[in-house]
């Protein structure tokens, strides 16, 4: 399937009153491909996700989902975490994910022991017995990616999949996904938070106000610099690199990891920038500054208004933590 689109949208509208929530977005995911499907909350990530998952119909425009015209045609080969989380509360977990996987293809004996065995990678191996209702919200979570999972899907179609959970508990979904992107999956990923985007995603597809924006390989993306930005990290320990600011160059310095993150004015020759700081800072590396899917979207949609490019970098960064386990 890997030659062959498993998603594909042509001209795809959808309003809601006078809201165009998604205009005209034209979309392909070849098979066996992990896609990031990003932008801010609001951009129309979700109304687009519903209308592949057949849950809404666009007003106008077609899609097919893994070469078939309906997503309830090709319902037992996807797995969908949707952005509302939902279980059967009053279900104990174990019988809920069998049901589950039952539904969609699955012998009840099989999907009891692929329930076990990724509650267990999920770092939930005595929640078998215990009623949904009974769980804290990020271990519900994880419950339902593992019901997205359990049947091994085609597609796997997953909206905000790490909103809400702590770091170990993201750490774990990431290595379910590794398995599933090794064995052929192809993985849609919607999430605002572009890091996220960045690490896991061969592609991505960036949409602002229900329009497309950007639709690039990351291998493309990763290879740009940014020549208006240095980063430095001194080689002296007692260096002030914060003096940089004062050189005629540099509009702004403020810290980044170890070190320090230089912004040059408008108009500086960028190689000649990187040698007076060089000089005025001794560095242990010094480097232009690798453009980030934050920085191209923002670039992107603000229009160079810094006013604007705050509350949207604001928008970008706004995750949720998971509440505690009871």
């Amino acid at each position: 399937m890997a030659n062959l689109s498993a998603l594909r949208l042509r001209g795809v509208c959808k309003s809601f009153g006078t809201v165009r929530a998604v205009d005209n977005l034209d979309l392909d995911v070849p098979g066996g491909t992990t896609c990031g499907f990003i932008g801010p909350s609001g951009a129309g990530k979700t109304t687009c996700i519903r209308m592949i998952m057949s849950i809404l119909f666009p007003d106008v425009g077609e899609l097919s989902v893994l070469g078939l015209p309906s997503a309830l045609d090709a319902k037992d080969r996807i797995g969908y975490l949707p952005e509302e989380r939902g279980v059967y509360r009053r279900m104990r977990v174990g019988q809920f994910l069998r049901y589950i996987g039952q539904l969609k293809g699955v012998g009840e004996a099989e999907a009891g022991r692929r329930a076990d065995r990724l509650l267990d990678e999920l770092g939930l191996p005595d929640v078998t017995t215990k009623r949904c209702e009974d769980l804290s919200k990020g271990m519900l979570h994880r419950v339902q990616f593992v019901a997205a999972v359990i049947n091994q899907p085609d597609l796997l179609i997953l909206d905000e999949p790490f909103s809400g959970l702590d770091p170990v508990s993201v750490r774990r979904m990431k290595d379910v996904l590794a398995r599933e992107q090794q064995r052929g999956a192809t993985i849609l990923f919607s999430t605002h938070v572009m890091a996220q985007a960045e690490e896991l995603c061969e592609h991505v597809v960036m949409i602002h106000n229900g329009r497309k924006v950007l639709d690039e390989p990351m291998s493309g993306l990763r290879r740009q610099f940014d020549p208006g930005t240095i980063r430095l990290q001194p080689l002296e320990l007692d260096a002030d690199p914060a003096s940089l600011s004062r050189m005629a160059a540099v509009a702004s310095v403020r810290p980044f990891a170890e070190g320090v993150e230089i912004r040059l004015r408008d108009g500086v020759n960028p190689a000649e920038a990187m040698q007076q700081i060089a000089s005025h800072v001794t560095p242990a590396r010094i480097e232009f500054a690798r453009i980030t899917l934050e920085d191209v979207f923002v670039r992107l949609v603000s229009g160079g208004h810094d006013e604007q490019e705050r509350a949207i970098r604001a928008n970008l960064q706004d995750i949720d933590v998971e509440e505690p386990v009871r």
